[in-house]
């Protein structure tokens, strides 16, 4: 007779779309699937720390069972039928805890579901919690007063990056089988180059956002493989009436035809922009030997970088961003919630304060002019390769590093500068691990599609999956262990 622990490790190991098969098939049930899902989360979390707001485990196998009896009936809500999902904690989920990371917000309860969240729950998925993420999702490090630290699967002393650091990290634990983020400056990107995981930022208005500017942050998928992610963007997109700037076509087809032929497809490395970006020593040495798997494939692979100074594009960056943080003014002008806010918040609320409307008329004049490079950057190449991190994953008592590889770092954030063209830019990008260092440590490479070219980046994303020999599904020393 086979052990249970063993059917149920056997079970969190499948990808999202083959569960949600067996499930159809009946071939698992929602119960058995949940019960696998949660013991996985008891062994890990306690060392990583990613789940957060975990919900009753009676409750959850209630839910579970009860998705049982609507299969048993002819009924299914969707392809996510009975699969556990957690939120990214920045996003609300009706009865869940809300906190944003932040003291502030520490006992709120969402009352209602943001939209992508209500997408996802209406295809089927039962929202078993919050994954962590750093104070309102500022900085590549996730740490919070309310929850703590997430570590890394891969040495649970180090990071697994952010904003959406505990998505990563329970997607790499196998204790989810996908995972939503977030990204404004790389918490779809950096995390998974830190956790070995695949993650996609859209592009602009395809995962619908409020409002008429677009300061930055999208939301979208995260996944082991580039099925899953796909999958999970075509449920998260889509038109809706609250999204001024939303994409108007049928998601449906993001999720199809992901094989196709490369010969000829032309590819442009970006590396370290001719070494303006300061890079921690093997972090580029890694990506360049992943730049093979595309020749491999029948793509023209070289080195170039649009005709742009990258220094102005980070001056502008910085403007939209500290701009789109001044949503949180009232807070700061509360002594009594300012005294609550990291010290990060504090200092893009002051710099924004101090923009003039002639800074931000500059800044918005230097995106024009870069968005209007790669157009003409695009009409020589198909995609573009660039690292998804400057640094391997850090020891997490560290908020962020203070020098790479010799030079100082002079805001919070300057070590992630890699993922700030494509976030101005608003093209669509897959972030797909590259390999491991000496010391088993991971990095990843960034896939930048040309404008509204999401299903471009996931064909080659799967492309590069099927093909490279570092998606081999390595599973973390912290699980490998254990078997």
């Amino acid at each position: 007779m086979s052990d249970p622990s063993d059917e149920q490790a056997a079970l969190v190991e499948h990808s999202a779309l083959e569960l949600s098969d067996l499930i159809h098939r009946r071939e698992v049930s929602c119960v058995e699937v949940m019960t696998a899902f949660l013991a996985q989360i008891e062994r890990y979390n306690p060392v990583l720390n990613a789940i957060v707001a975990l919900r009753d485990r009676t409750d959850l196998l209630a839910e579970a069972g009860e998705r049982d009896a609507e299969l048993a009936v002819g009924r299914s809500r969707g392809w996510m039928h009975g699969l556990p999902h957690a939120v990214k904690d920045l996003a609300a989920a009706k009865g869940l805890a809300h906190t944003c990371g932040s003291r502030i917000f520490a006992d709120r309860i969402a009352e209602t579901d943001d939209l992508v969240v209500a997408r996802i729950r209406a295809a089927g998925a039962i929202i078993i919690g919050k994954t962590n993420t750093p104070e309102f999702g500022l900085g590549s490090q996730t740490y919070n007063d309310v929850w703590g630290t997430t570590g890394n699967p891969y040495d649970p002393s180090r990071t697994a990056g952010g904003s959406s650091g505990g998505a990563a990290a329970a997607l790499a634990a196998r204790m989810v089988p996908v995972a939503d983020g977030s990204d404004n400056m790389g918490s779809l990107r950096n995390p998974p180059a830190f956790t070995n995981v695949i993650g996609v930022r859209p592009s602009w208005g395809r995962v619908p956002e409020p409002g008429f500017i677009p300061y930055g942050s999208v939301s979208g998928p995260m996944g082991r493989t580039t099925a899953d992610v796909a999958m999970l963007l075509s449920t998260m997109s889509g038109p809706h009436a609250s999204a001024p700037l939303g994409i108007g076509e049928d998601p449906a087809y993001l999720a199809a035809d992901l094989g196709r032929q490369y010969r000829g497809t032309r590819i442009a490395w970006v590396g370290d922009w001719d070494g303006y970006l300061a890079t921690e020593p093997g972090v580029l040495a890694l990506c360049e030997s992943a730049l093979a798997t595309f020749e491999e494939l029948g793509c023209q692979v070289e080195m170039a970088r649009p005709a742009f100074a990258p220094h102005e594009i980070w001056r502008s960056y910085l403007a939209w961003r500290s701009w789109g943080n001044l949503r949180y003014v009232p807070l700061y002008e509360d002594a009594a919630t300012r005294a609550l806010m990291k010290p990060e918040l504090v200092w893009e609320i002051e710099r924004g304060l101090q923009l003039s409307a002639l800074d931000l008329t500059r800044a918005a004049a230097v995106r024009d002019a870069w968005y209007a490079a790669l157009v003409t950057f695009f009409e020589s190449y198909d995609y573009v390769v660039a690292p998804s991190a400057q640094v391997f994953p850090f020891d997490k008592a560290i908020h962020w590093p203070e020098s790479v590889n010799g030079r100082p770092m002079d805001t919070y954030h300057r070590w992630m500068e890699t993922v700030v063209p494509w976030t101005m830019a608003g093209h669509p990008v897959a972030a797909m691990p590259a390999g491991f260092d000496a010391r088993g440590l991971p990095t990843g490479i960034q896939i930048i599609g040309p404008r509204h070219g999401d299903h471009d980046v996931l064909q080659l994303a799967h492309g590069y999956e099927t093909a490279s020999p570092v998606m081999d599904r390595t599973l973390p020393p912290l699980l490998a262990r254990d078997l």
